[in-house]
């Protein structure tokens, strides 16, 4: 696979008129686009200044768990974000974020050959609180981190990472990751998913400043993966019931009660 050319990115970024990406910062290799994108936050790099790299030497996702960033083949991108907004209603981000990365995939494969179906197993679902997934398959993780001053937020750093070409995956993954090349999705430049991907975070921030949650509603009904399966997440178990107002997740137990859980990693029952 060729490496990523920063000036395809821009010129598509500029037909986009996408409201991130400048300044870019593109690396052959990197241990985490997300800790560039911090260091250079805490220097004052400007809102949407964003950070690829062919290869991630320290990938990660979620609680410190590796992500795997192949050289050439997916996309590894953060973005530094300075919403305006207060230290106590910024975690539902990471929703909106997850919205933006399925709403890109989801356009792709609606525009392939796969020709995705409602009703498709491949279906491109948001699996709280921050996993996009086709087919039941992991495609995209999204790893949000604020830093906080005072009661305000001082920036938020985005990471995504989107798996694109990649057609085999380590042993310990292949049951369970999947990307836009074995969904059938071929041939879009990685650089045009890139803007694209900038695109849409930019749309979802300015959405998520000015309404919060309420505008992606609809949205976060329709691709909640994990509505009425059997999960058991921080303590709680029972039937996954939806998405509140706050972004918790709710889950209805054996007794009835609908309970909602702030943050936590989900485990899901076949039962």
């Amino acid at each position: 696979m060729r490496p990523l050319d920063a000036q395809a990115i821009e010129r598509e970024l500029s037909r986009l008129g996408a409201s991130l990406g400048s300044p870019l910062a593109l690396a052959a290799e990197t241990a985490s686009t997300n800790d560039d994108a911090r260091s250079a936050a805490a220097a004052g790099a400007p809102h949407g200044a964003a950070f690829l790299a062919d290869a991630q030497t320290h990938g990660r996702g979620r609680g410190g768990r590796s992500w795997h960033s192949p050289p050439g083949e997916n996309l590894y991108l953060s973005v530094v974000l300075r919403p305006r907004l207060p230290a106590s209603s910024v975690a539902p981000i990471a929703l909106v974020m997850g919205l933006a990365v399925a709403s890109v995939v989801e356009r792709r494969l609606a525009s392939s050959e796969r020709r995705v179906a409602p009703g498709d197993a491949a279906e491109v679902r948001l699996k709280w609180p921050n996993d996009v997934l086709a087919g039941g398959r992991k495609l995209a993780g999204i790893l949000v981190e604020a830093q906080l001053r005072g009661d305000a937020v001082s920036s938020v750093i985005v990471g995504v990472g989107l798996n694109v070409h990649t057609s085999s995956f380590p042993p310990e993954l292949s049951a369970r990751a999947t990307s836009l090349a074995l969904l059938g999705v071929d041939g879009v430049p990685r650089e045009v998913l890139a803007a694209e991907l900038l695109q849409a975070l930019g749309d979802a921030a300015a959405g998520f400043e000015a309404g919060r949650l309420a505008p992606f509603a609809a949205d976060l009904a329709r691709m909640d993966w994990l509505r009425d399966r059997r999960v058991e997440v921080a303590g709680v178990s029972g039937v996954a019931a939806g998405i509140d107002v706050d972004g918790h997740l709710l889950v209805r137990g054996a007794d009835g009660v609908l309970r909602a859980v702030a943050a936590g990693e989900v485990s899901v029952s076949s039962g």
